[in-house]
């Protein structure tokens, strides 16, 4: 875990660094500069785009009774997308813009589904689920709420007090 960690906050920063330095010596300095403030206008741009369509198929998917897993996986990968480009670099851009395109998310998407379901299959990786909030079980075992009827009561008081 520890090697993990130290190559994403060391390694990869500093092959980035890497990366751009080079891309500077090519292009020079105000290109570069320009690449990296162009690539976070346009992934801003982007993700607010993506963000938008997501959030619309969570509430049509809500509105017929549906839970938005898929939606909210694309959600969860817009988010990671615009958080990578927010970090300067070439690697976290590609991989960034990779995430909020619409055409590549799935299959990123799907990569890291089948990478997952491998981990769980071997036994490498397990789900556990934990009780929360002060011992209750947030409504696992709990029947469903009832509904009252639809019915709307409409009161009007008389104040003869005058």
């Amino acid at each position: 875990m520890f090697s993990l960690l130290f190559m994403l906050f060391v390694g990869v920063p500093l092959v980035e660094l890497w990366l751009l330095l080079q891309v500077g010596e090519r292009v020079g300095a105000m290109p570069t500069i320009a690449l990296v403030i162009g690539t976070g206008i346009l992934g801003a741009n982007l993700a607010r785009r993506e963000g938008m369509r997501t959030i619309e198929k969570i509430n049509a998917a809500m509105a017929q009774g549906q839970m938005p897993q898929e939606a909210l996986l694309d959600g969860l990968a817009i988010f990671l997308g615009g958080t990578l480009l927010l970090t300067p670099g070439i690697l976290t851009d590609v991989l960034g813009f990779s995430l909020l395109f619409p055409f590549t998310r799935p299959f990123l998407l799907a990569l890291v589904s089948g990478w997952i379901q491998k981990k769980m299959q071997s036994g490498s990786a397990s789900v556990h689920f934990y009780q929360s909030g002060f011992g209750q079980d947030m409504g696992m075992n709990r029947p469903p709420i009832e509904r009252p009827d639809e019915k709307i009561y409409d009161q009007t008081w008389d104040d003869k007090s005058e």
